[in-house]
């Protein structure tokens, strides 16, 4: 069973093994955290990721951390929220259980994540963050998971989650 813990910070200066990023299908880099960690990690990121041919929604992609403090670097695009009717939760969890799964394959034992999905793709954080830490809890792996909220808003939504 995986570990879970808290923070607000910065996801791109975590010393881990593997941070998870929130990436799109093209793996392009973008805004949000995607684009901090593609900034963060420098241009090998870039053309490790076009190496990849994208990845669909759900899944999970693996690339090194290149200058990130991280060795690896899991890429998983999260869906974008359009009413919940599109198995939006499903493929949230998936999201989170197969990068958890990569991060096994590549023998990680920490692992970083941020909120998936809850920034431009719009999924409502109440529903994400319940899905993300049964999807975290549930995994059968010693991994030590830290989620990391980069803002106040988030962090207390899953406070409150956790507290449930």
């Amino acid at each position: 069973m995986a570990q879970f813990r808290l923070i607000k910070g910065d996801i791109t200066t975590m010393h881990v093994d593997a941070i998870v990023n929130a990436a799109n299908t093209a793996l392009s880099g973008g805004g949000g955290v995607d684009g901090a960690i593609h900034r963060a990690a420098g241009p090998e990121l870039d053309e490790a990721c076009r190496k990849l041919n994208g990845c669909p929604t759900g899944e999970a992609k693996v690339t090194p951390g290149f200058r990130l403090p991280a060795k690896f670097v899991i890429h998983t695009p999260g869906p974008i929220w359009r009413g919940g009717d599109n198995n939006e939760p499903q493929l949230l969890r998936n999201s989170y259980v197969n990068s958890l799964k990569r991060a096994v394959e590549n023998h990680c034992q920490t692992v970083a994540f941020p909120s998936i999905s809850t920034g431009v793709y719009d999924f409502p954080l109440d529903k994400a963050t319940k899905i993300a830490i049964d999807a975290i809890r549930t995994f059968d792996a010693p991994l030590d998971v830290t989620m990391v909220c980069f803002d106040t808003g988030t962090y207390e939504a899953y406070q409150s989650a956790l507290a449930n």
